[in-house]
């Protein structure tokens, strides 16, 4: 019988499950144009000079291109007043060829980001944010019209790894708008027994270690030790941290919240970073606005 120092873990290939996805939502968006005549569209707002967030933007954008879906390209100063910036949602939601509205986040200090988002018609919130879709995740018996791209895209992971979520112990570290508080009310509604981990838990390195699966979006670099994984779980690390590292080019590595290479002698499946979840959110993304152009052009009604 193989020794526990000889357990490698089976690496979850998130750029090749999104591909995967790509070629799915081409091939419906292909039909929903044959058969409509109509194909989505998909807003994507962006305000100021961000090189990150023109970086994220530009690939969002590139995505729909592959996929057939039409992009309508929103480029606004870093001084827009937030009047304007509503007004300019507004005529989105109003717009019957856009399915779908993101608003690339952060927005400059002077405008009040709870504010715009509300103002995002609740049937072309792709990015999952509205507090009402929020508040019916929370819910049971309620179905958002859609899930935040992140969280849904860790699930689409572990259940394209044939991952049982059904009766786990799932351990969340983090407790973000954006990816701790939603994954662990999808996790919730999936059937697991979810606990989150935050900075003020008290020995958060026990109660990871009871984990059958475990969601890392915490933001410290390689704070899971090996030490602290069970033997077989299933590890999807959502962290992306910069660390120094002199040998490259750039002067840095990306890095995730797990120790990767402990990790893998220990764990039955574990994300890389970069190439593991970050590749799933666009795709989720695309599905989410996909799913809004069928709502809207053939009144599909999309549950969970």
């Amino acid at each position: 019988m193989a020794s526990p120092s000889d357990r490698k873990a089976t690496i979850i290939d998130g750029k090749a499950i999104a591909e995967t996805i790509r070629s799915e939502i081409a091939d419906e968006v292909r039909h929903l144009s044959q058969k409509h005549g109509k194909v989505p569209g998909l807003a994507v707002v962006i305000v100021g000079s961000r090189k990150d967030s023109q970086s994220y933007v530009s690939m969002k954008r590139k995505a729909c291109t592959e996929v057939g879906i039409k992009s309508f390209d929103i480029d606004l100063p870093e001084q827009v007043s937030q009047s304007e910036l509503i007004g300019k949602v507004h005529e989105l939601n109003t717009n019957p060829d856009v399915h779908g509205i993101l608003v690339q986040l952060p927005l400059p200090k002077h405008i009040n980001e709870e504010k715009v988002l509300s103002e995002i018609s609740l049937e072309k919130d792709v990015d999952g944010f509205h507090p009402l879709n929020i508040g019916k995740l929370a819910m049971k018996g309620r179905d958002p019209l859609f899930l935040p791209c992140t969280p849904k895209g860790c699930l689409e992971l572990l259940s394209r790894s044939g991952v049982t979520i059904k009766g786990k112990k799932a351990v969340v570290v983090g407790r973000s708008n954006i990816v701790g508080l939603p994954v662990s009310l999808l996790l919730l509604k999936a059937d697991a027994t979810v606990t989150i981990v935050h900075s003020h838990t008290y020995d958060p390195e026990s109660i990871i270690l009871e984990a059958d699966i475990i969601i890392a979006a915490a933001g410290q670099p390689m704070m899971i030790k090996g030490s602290w994984i069970k033997p077989g779980a299933a590890v999807i690390d959502v962290g992306t941290n910069a660390i120094d590292d002199p040998s490259r080019k750039s002067g840095y590595r990306l890095v995730g919240d797990v120790d990767f290479k402990e990790a893998c002698k220990v764990a039955g499946w574990v994300t890389p970073v970069p190439g593991g979840v970050g590749p799933m959110t666009v795709e989720m993304l695309l599905k989410n606005t996909l799913d809004a152009a069928k709502r809207a052009i053939v009144g599909f009604r999309k549950s969970l």
